[in-house]
């Protein structure tokens, strides 16, 4: 009777999404980014809402192991957003439980300006210095050379993102970290599924991280995971996500390790409840059952929308080449298979236009853009208001507030980031129309200023 009850409320439910959600409306303005839900998505939500369950169950058990199986690792962790999975993988490497290993207050992290801020938060969170390097123009991403040139005897980790879905070269900045002994973060909050040299991105350095928010390759609405083939960082992540507790059992299940009246850990008295017993100072950073339900229906449909992704992106780029004048297009590296977030341009200084003034026209036209996110991160007022130590490639230690246009010179790509980059969307939603719509709409913005 129950399963007979349930079946009809998912069925009433899939009736209604037919005659709502799957009506295809005509698109006046074509968004950078969006979602791609269908009736599997809603029927799985439905599934998981009649659990009553809530938090996370069967749902997110199944995810983080389909997740896993996907990327080829060891362990997969959901938490609340990508940007929960970016401040969990940095602090999970200032656990006293990696010992000489681990990061200390003062110690450095090499990172770029040119990009979201919750990759680089986290290092200011954790009493660490933040030391900037400079992005290549026509990757976007960070260069071999100016890891190289920024190590101290004090840098111990590299936490950088894969660009707009675009790899960093891992083939030369994992050989430099293994040389000297450095943490790698990736940040692939923009970037599942791209891969480098064949294997997936965030799977190459220690930790890597995702992102499930709606303008992302999948969505479970807020949500993000991370992923390590290392257990005793799968475990530390695990106890920063659950309030810092020591153990690691699962929601509703008791004594894992058995051995749970057992120990003696801290200055706590002999056989207190390893349940109770906590080893870090952590967050409750979970994601619900329904979240899970959503994400593990999206994750059937993945390789599919990085497929459109790629061909969205490959149909724009060809369409807007023969402005190449005028922009400096997109590139990756030989190894690199990116996994497409946005196309990204940067309008030449002679282009005889500024982005602004593109970007206002192709808004009021009805195509959506989007900045390289924070620009260059260094003169935002977060840190322009703020005293936040740091090091801008080689310099000795500065601070944020003191910053001057002699130190932003040290970045010339970033701020060429800030005033000229900025991306269109090739998200699975997009039909060729929209892509055609897109071309056509340039190239009428460029035909007004060659008048």
């Amino acid at each position: 009777m129950e399963k007979e009850l349930r079946d009809a409320v998912k069925k009433a439910a899939l009736e209604y999404y037919q005659k709502t959600h799957a009506v295809k409306k005509q698109k006046v303005y074509i968004p950078a980014s969006g979602k791609c839900l269908d009736e599997e998505d809603l029927s799985n939500m439905i599934d998981a809402t009649l659990d009553m369950w809530l938090t996370a169950g069967r749902f997110n058990d199944e995810f983080e192991k389909r997740f896993a199986d996907f990327l080829g690792v060891k362990h997969a962790l959901t938490t609340n957003s990508g940007s929960s999975a970016n401040l969990l993988a940095l602090t999970a490497l200032t656990s006293h439980k990696l010992g000489e290993r681990r990061l200390k207050k003062g110690d450095e992290v090499i990172t770029v300006a040119a990009g979201f801020p919750t990759t680089v938060n986290p290092i200011i969170q954790n009493g660490l210095t933040p030391v900037f390097a400079d992005v290549d123009l026509k990757t976007h991403n960070i260069s071999a050379e100016q890891i190289e040139d920024a190590i101290t005897p004090k840098t111990k980790a590299v936490f950088v993102a894969h660009t707009l879905g675009n790899p960093f070269n891992l083939g030369e900045i994992l050989p430099i970290c293994q040389k000297h002994n450095l943490w790698l973060i990736e940040d692939s909050c923009d970037a599942l599924g791209a891969k480098y040299d064949g294997k997936y991105t965030g799977t190459i350095g220690h930790i890597g991280t995702f992102s499930f928010y709606p303008a992302h390759h999948i969505t479970m609405g807020e949500g993000g995971a991370l992923c390590t083939n290392d257990t005793q960082l799968y475990r530390i992540i695990m106890s920063f996500r659950d309030w810092g507790r020591d153990c690691w059992c699962k929601p509703g299940v008791d004594n894992t390790c058995k051995n749970r009246f057992n120990m003696q850990l801290g200055k706590l008295p002999f056989g207190y409840d390893h349940k109770y017993t906590y080893s870090h100072i952590g967050y409750n950073l979970k994601i619900t059952d329904w979240q899970a339900a959503c994400a593990l229906s999206q994750l059937k449909k993945l390789e599919g929308f990085v497929a459109k992704r790629k061909a969205n992106f490959a149909l724009l780029l060809e369409g807007l080449k023969p402005f190449e004048k005028y922009f400096i297009l997109p590139e990756h590296e030989p190894k690199a298979e990116p996994s497409w977030f946005g196309l990204l341009l940067t309008v030449k200084e002679d282009a005889g236009f500024n982005k602004i003034e593109l970007c206002k026209y192709l808004e009021e036209h009805g195509i959506g853009t989007r900045q390289l996110f924070a620009g260059n991160l260094l003169r935002q007022p977060a840190f322009t208001e703020n005293d936040i130590a740091l090091r801008i490639k080689n310099s000795p230690l500065l601070n944020s507030r003191d910053l001057n246009e002699e130190h932003y010179a040290m970045l010339p790509n970033t701020d060429k980031v800030m005033s000229g980059s900025f991306w269109v969307g090739v998200w699975p939603g997009l039909t060729e129309e929209d892509i055609s719509k897109t071309i056509k709409t340039f190239q009428d913005f460029l035909s007004s200023k060659n008048k």
